[in-house]
């Protein structure tokens, strides 16, 4: 059952890393600023903190994630602490694409970040059920 956490959390932390990097091209690829009053600077630093942060935070989690599930040193409880918190902030995300979906510009897009949304989700929850149990 261990190997089968391992690659469901490979899987997850790879998506997760993958959106933490994508995520630090967003604002840039999807013109963020251009919605958003020249003159509001602090909201412009404010966004562009809000999205460093969140990005980064993907990032780490993603790593630590791989850090603790392949490291001889990271014990039962640490790691099912560790996914309890990922759980907790990718169904955060996947609630509020179902609530608010973003990406409805097309079909294809909104439906896809929910259905990966799902898929990083379920391999965390799925291998904290196996550690927890």
């Amino acid at each position: 059952m261990y190997s089968l956490v391992k690659i469901l959390v490979t899987i997850g932390s790879s998506a997760s890393i993958g959106f933490g990097i994508w995520h630090f091209f967003v604002p840039k690829a999807w013109n963020w600023y251009s919605y958003i009053d020249p003159k509001a600077t602090e909201l412009i630093v404010a966004v562009r903190a809000i999205n460093v942060f969140f990005s980064l935070s993907l990032v780490l989690f993603g790593i630590l994630n791989m850090l603790f599930i392949y490291g001889d040193r990271a014990n039962r409880y640490s790691i099912i602490v560790m996914l309890a918190a990922t759980c907790i902030l990718w169904l955060t995300r996947l609630v509020l694409q179902l609530v608010y979906p973003q990406g409805s510009i097309t079909p294809l897009l909104q439906y896809g970040m929910l259905s990966a949304f799902m898929l990083i989700n379920l391999c965390y929850m799925i291998s904290l059920y196996i550690m927890a149990s």
